[in-house]
């Protein structure tokens, strides 16, 4: 399996305790989701290599604890730390038609009510306080942020995300 065909679930980020359990620190909002889950793929050295879950549960707020299969000591458990951890992207669950993940997006079109085509969503920046639409307009990037009041419509059938952003929000990376 690919890592195009796979979304990132997080990361492990420490050892719980000497029989080979660990932490991995979850990328989600809903962490309950995953704690029950009988595989996962762990990306080591560029390749996705599959390890399977004897037990799992939650630890604190966004933490899964795991006990793989064959991973029994300290040192076994050392190999894997800092590790990303991937799940096929069939495992998501279904969004309602106004809901979407950042990954299926990427090359939907941009429409701004007032300013029209804005351009095509190369990317989205989730590193800052509020996430960002990256929009490429030949050549141009545009960030727009994924604010809730600015966005008016997902149609996922025909690729485009129509917003309405506050006037000049746009011209501001168009002026030269």
């Amino acid at each position: 399996m690919d890592i195009k065909d796979c979304f990132f679930l997080g990361k492990i980020v420490k050892k719980y305790s000497f029989k080979g359990e660990l932490l991995i620190k979850l990328d989600t909002d809903e962490p309950g989701l995953y704690e029950n889950l009988d595989s996962i793929l762990i990306d080591l050295r560029g390749s996705l290599v599959p390890f399977f879950i004897e037990t799992s549960q939650l630890h604190k707020s966004e933490l899964l604890r795991v006990k793989f299969e064959d991973v029994d000591t300290e040192a076994d458990a050392d190999s894997l730390i800092k590790s990303n951890v991937y799940l096929p992207l069939s495992v998501l669950p279904k969004l309602d038609d106004d809901k979407f993940y950042f990954h299926e997006i990427i090359g939907f079109t941009v429409e701004d009510k007032n300013f029209g085509t804005v351009g095509t969503i190369t990317g989205v920046n989730d590193s800052t306080a509020q996430s960002l639409f990256e929009i490429d307009r030949d050549g141009i990037e545009i960030l727009i942020p994924m604010n809730d009041e600015f966005i008016n419509k997902v149609d996922k059938p025909n690729n485009t995300i129509f917003v309405e952003t506050p006037e000049g929000l746009i011209d501001l990376y168009l002026e030269e």
